[in-house]
């Protein structure tokens, strides 16, 4: 199945029911069985699952927080004049989104909670650790390390040089990674703040997805999907990275895993979809048919979802490899 938004999609995600549902930068959420509402009067900038229900928590440039489902919108928050651009959700139920130099985290089962997290710099991205206990903040000059629901506190920095544009905890909740503004990523080892710098990149590696419980992470940015190793105490550090699905002519945008962690779908930016088995390196096209670049992919048990800076989106069935 395939669709024309018109706008760029954002995101693509499935819901618990197996759903898929596409936000884009018309400001709508729409799902696969035709049904669309009007999350943003403006442009949707960020979108993720309802950590405890059904639909979509989204983002917008009209400064508002929507959780979207079939039957409407409700706000959640709201930020008049400025930018939600930046957004991860929680298992328990935790919600965090950037607002310029601040993280603010708020709790779907207490309308009262508010926790606003301060920093010198913008906040690109952010990302809770398994648990949903400690939240990171990518800004310039590094990752700002907090507990999501203590109020009173100072951050641990994890300082490096550059603009941090995306974050991802391991699985495990040992290491954290940050794509750069550069071709590379800068990762640290929690325990001890170790530095892990991994570079080569031929573009900036925004998509970032652990796979196979956390010994491997699966990312954009090359020409083929670049898989570094997170098996031992040390990580990826001394150790070289895989490519798999190498094509001279494309470059990889986006990256996905599935829940289990076992399967890895890509995006490229001539507007292919393909699925791999990162033990064996088979690999299959998905969506053989070139376009506008993929912007938003998803993988679940049994399908994958994508959508492109074009406004195309579509549903394929996964293949066994």
């Amino acid at each position: 199945m395939e669709w024309s938004f018109e706008a760029y999609v954002t995101a693509a995600l499935f819901e618990r029911d197996g759903q898929a549902v596409f936000a884009a930068g018309d400001g709508q959420v729409r799902w696969e069985d035709g049904t669309t509402v009007r999350a943003h009067d403006g442009a949707i900038l960020c979108a993720v699952r309802h950590p405890t229900s059904e639909g979509v928590v989204t983002g917008g440039d009209d400064g508002r927080l929507v959780w979207s489902r079939r039957a409407g919108t409700d706000v959640l928050a709201e930020a008049p004049g400025r930018w939600i651009d930046g957004l991860a959700a929680a298992p328990g139920g935790l919600i965090a989104f950037a607002v310029g130099r601040e993280a603010r985290v708020i709790d779907v089962g207490d309308p009262k909670f508010l926790r606003v997290f301060v920093h010198e710099k913008t906040v690109a991205d952010l990302a809770f650790d398994a648990k949903g206990r400690r939240l990171a903040a990518a800004t310039y000059g590094g990752a700002a390390l907090w507990y999501a629901k203590i109020a009173d506190q100072k951050p641990v920095m994890l300082r490096w040089a550059g603009s941090h544009i995306a974050a991802a905890f391991s699985p495990d909740g040992r290491f954290l990674v940050c794509a750069m503004q550069e071709n590379a990523l800068h990762g640290w080892r929690l325990a001890d703040g170790k530095d892990m710098r991994m570079g080569g990149y031929p573009a900036k590696p925004r998509s970032l997805a652990f796979l196979e419980g956390g010994r491997m992470l699966a990312t954009s940015g090359a020409n083929g999907v670049v898989l570094w190793p997170f098996v031992g105490a040390d990580g990826p550090m001394g150790k070289q990275a895989q490519e798999i699905g190498f094509d001279e002519a494309s470059l990889v945008t986006r990256v996905a895993v599935d829940a289990a962690g076992s399967a890895l779908a890509a995006g490229l930016d001539d507007g292919r979809v393909w699925q791999a088995d990162v033990r064996s390196g088979r690999r299959a096209d998905l969506k053989a048919q070139k376009g506008a670049a993929i912007t938003a992919l998803s993988i679940s048990q049994s399908r994958v979802a994508w959508g492109d800076e074009a406004g195309g989106a579509g549903v394929i069935d996964r293949v066994t490899l």
